[in-house]
């Protein structure tokens, strides 16, 4: 089996350790528009050769596992390039944009639109980790417009992996994301830019940040390159939960100005069930 990774980072290359475990008998080939990742996950192992126009021709998955604004590029093109029976494999965070750039493409059957919710806040080939998929979800997008025996072949491998599948329309799954994943990395940047800004000339106020404070700020690591299109391609959907959490801001503020300490108690009391909702998943749990 030959299997490509098209953006060997954190996402690409995790996939690319677990399947080397799987299916220790497949080449796996690498392309990236960084020369340095390249030869970076050519040193760590995690391909095997450089890629080219052949490779995609011969290949029988392609994991496609680029900033999303790229993505809605290159796909279409890709799915020019590759042979009749290659599956190709996304895992951008915005699915929308990216099926309708394939919608009445010839080779459509031939993609699956793929969101694994996994990661970490860091990026490039030596972010990748075996186990990375481990119990986490994918959500998949569109799965009847993919070929069924490509399917098949895509949900094996996701299974064998450890991962969870959920189905979701493209328009759902953007709505929904922007909610659990885009607001907090939002709320991420922008409470590191506060805390910068304000103790930019104290530095000891670092020493007195405990655990909340980072594990809150964990995010603001992530790569701009990477969500800034996120951003833009959910922007709808992110308004839309940036207005509901300002909202909300507002009226904590409003409460503690007036010194409603029992409104304030029965809106972290209120809040507090979402205990419930998340029972089961891992502490550190990290996602995208």
């Amino acid at each position: 089996m030959k299997i490509g990774i098209i953006g060997v980072g954190l996402i690409g290359g995790s996939f690319a350790m677990d399947l080397r475990k799987l299916l220790p008998e497949a080449e796996f080939f690498g392309m990236d528009s960084d020369p340095a990742h390249l030869h970076k996950a050519l040193d760590l192992g995690i391909i095997d050769s450089e890629g080219n126009g052949s490779s995609l021709e011969e290949a029988d998955i392609v994991f496609l596992t680029i900033p999303v604004d790229a993505a809605v590029r290159e796909l279409p093109r890709l799915l020019d390039t590759i042979g009749d029976e290659t599956l190709v494999i996304d895992a951008g965070s915005t699915k929308k944009q990216i099926c309708e750039a394939v919608a009445n493409h010839p080779k459509r059957r031939n993609f699956m639109a793929s969101h694994p919710i996994a990661g970490t806040e860091f990026s490039g080939p030596k972010a990748a980790m075996a186990g990375l998929y481990d119990g986490k979800t994918n959500i998949i997008c569109e799965v009847e417009k993919t070929a069924f025996k490509l399917q098949e072949k895509a949900l094996d491998l996701f299974s064998r992996i450890g991962m969870r599948i959920r189905y979701m329309n493209p328009e759902a799954h953007d709505k929904h994301i922007a909610y659990v994943s885009h607001l907090s990395h939002i709320s991420s940047f922008m409470l590191g830019k506060t805390v910068i800004e304000k103790e930019k000339n104290e530095r000891d106020i670092f020493d007195m940040a405990g655990s909340g404070f980072e594990s809150t700020v964990r995010l603001a690591k992530s790569s701009p390159a990477m969500w800034t299109p996120i951003f833009e391609q959910n922007k709808e959907n992110v308004l839309e939960t940036l207005r509901e959490y300002i909202h909300n801001l507002e009226e904590f503020r409003k409460k503690l100005a007036q010194e409603d300490m029992a409104g304030i108690y029965k809106e972290m009391e209120d809040t507090n069930k979402i205990r419930e909702i998340l029972k089961g998943i891992p502490l550190n749990k990290k996602e995208s």
